[in-house]
């Protein structure tokens, strides 16, 4: 008999008082050890709605997706025991269909991934799902990763599971936008496996803080190019 993979899944929340219940309600919690939300200062009922849930709910001051990442994988490294096999980062605006988690974990189990991302391009896209400057941003980012560090990737989507012991090797550091494409390209630096499976992905819930404006947009742009030459 296979035995079961301990998966701590991390959600950054910024304002998602009306998608993330949802978000927590759709993973399967069958595959599910821990849910840990991170709440990134939010002003609305975010965290309120996720203890309901049963969320373990952590509250990071500092702003930044990475920052709020980096909350939940300190609270790993430090309460959780016994740590996890695979980590599960997910958005929690609703924009993605959390029962993709058996579909991610799966290349992982079968030891053909030590780091599978959900990609979007790959799936079924809602229209609007993404704007014109993601889809764009995306190629662009992707296309630099194969030039630059010798790697095929389809999407920097944020919906990603990674083997635990990968994650502490890759020693993430970025605490705003950088911090997909930072674990994409560690990944390929540290010649890890890495596999891609195809995820749908929808309209999100509310509007977002990086596309949903023009200095969102340009910021988060900016973050990823830099990041994908600062480590060459």
């Amino acid at each position: 008999m296979a035995v079961q993979q301990i998966v701590d899944v991390i959600i950054p929340v910024l304002n998602e008082q009306n998608a993330v219940g949802l978000v927590i309600d759709e993973i399967p919690r069958e595959r599910v050890r821990h849910i840990i939300v991170v709440d990134n200062g939010s002003t609305d009922d975010s965290m309120q709605v996720a203890k309901e849930r049963g969320a373990v709910v952590l509250e990071e001051a500092a702003r930044g997706y990475g920052n709020a990442c980096l909350k939940g994988m300190k609270y790993i490294a430090e309460q959780t025991d016994p740590k996890p096999d695979v980590v599960v980062f997910l958005d929690g605006d609703h924009s993605d269909f959390p029962e993709h988690i058996h579909a991610l974990l799966e290349p992982i189990r079968l030891g053909n991934a030590e780091l599978v991302i959900g990609s979007r391009a790959l799936g079924r896209r809602e229209s609007g799902a993404m704007t014109p400057q993601q889809v764009f941003g995306n190629w662009l980012a992707t296309y630099l990763l194969r030039k630059l560090y010798g790697v095929r990737y389809t999407d920097l989507g944020p919906f990603r599971a990674v083997d635990y012991p990968s994650l502490l090797q890759m020693d993430m550091q970025d605490k705003t936008y950088g911090w997909t494409v930072e674990m994409q390209l560690k990944a390929a630096k540290q010649k890890m496996q890495i596999a891609e499976v195809p995820v749908n992905y929808r309209n999100r819930i509310g509007v977002s803080k990086i596309s949903g404006t023009v200095k969102g947009t340009i910021l988060a742009g900016y973050k990823i190019i830099q990041t994908i030459f600062r480590y060459l």
